[in-house]
Parts: structure tokens; sequence; C-alpha cells
């Protein structure tokens, strides 16, 4: 029992880090260079939030369009999908990381429908889209890694 819930919690502080370094290297790095399959995060979403305060309609519905949330619900699915080999060996750890990608998808997604929620419940990043700290608060459902790594800011 004890086993499992360590599991658990590793496998939340685990994803937590791969929100981390995802957002910071792949999304913000490789993404502001203007040819990289990654631009889309910098270009359409960061550019539709900072126009709208915080709303990308874009959240609103699904839909088969490529857009910034296409591509980050296929981002979602190879990251369940990289996981999938682990199941058997280590339940309770994908289920932490599984927790918390369902957590990351429904914060992320409200937070960009209803920027009041945002600015009360993940004032990181709220900050990280408006307040002009591009270069920061990379953890969206939780800042753990930007304190240890040094990247949480204050808006």
């Amino acid at each position: 029992m004890v086993n499992d819930a360590l599991l658990f919690l590793f496998g939340l502080l685990v994803a937590n880090a791969g929100e981390w370094a995802i957002h910071k290297y792949i999304l913000h790095g490789l993404g502001r260079h203007k040819q990289s399959i990654w631009a889309y995060h910098w270009r359409e979403h960061h550019a539709i939030c900072l126009q709208n305060g915080m709303l990308d309609k874009g959240y609103q519905h699904l839909s088969l369009k490529w857009n910034s949330q296409t591509k980050e619900l296929v981002l979602i699915f190879l990251a369940v999908l990289s996981q999938l080999p682990f199941i058997s060996m280590a339940f309770w750890y994908v289920a932490g990381i599984y927790v918390s990608i369902a957590l990351y998808y429904y914060c992320h997604r409200k937070s960009h429908l209803d920027a009041n929620w945002a600015k009360r419940y993940l004032p990181w990043h709220y900050a990280h889209h408006l307040g002009n700290i591009e270069d920061g608060n990379w953890c969206i459902t939780w800042p753990l890694f930007d304190f240890l790594m040094g990247t949480k800011r204050k808006y």
C-alpha cells in the first residue's frame, strides 16, 4: 500500500517535470523558430491569448481542424501511449502520470476559457501569458518544478 502511494506520487512528480521540460525546451525553445513544428505554441496560442486577455476560443469546441488544440491533444495522446508499456509492472506510477495528464488538460483548457478562474487558481499560468513572463512559469497544473528549477515568477 505504501509502495503504491509512493509510485503514484512519483508518477505525479515525473509528469510535472515533463510538463516543465516540454513547455520550456520544446514549446518555447524550439517553438520560437518560425520553421519549427512546435512554432504553433508560440505564434498561435500565445498570440491569441495575448490579444484576447487569456481567452483562446479554440478550446470552446473540439474540432478536427489542425490548430493549437488538436496539436496539444496529439501530444497528450502520445504521452499516454508512451506509458502503456509500463502499466503492468508499475500501475500506480502510470496512474499518477495519467492523473497528472488529465489535470493538465482540464486546467489548461479551463484557464483559456475563463480568465478569472485562471487568475484565481493558476496565477502562475495567467502570469505566463499576460504578465510578460514568457520565460518562466512553465508548469500549468502546479508549479513544483518551477520552484525547484528557479523559474517561478510572480505577476
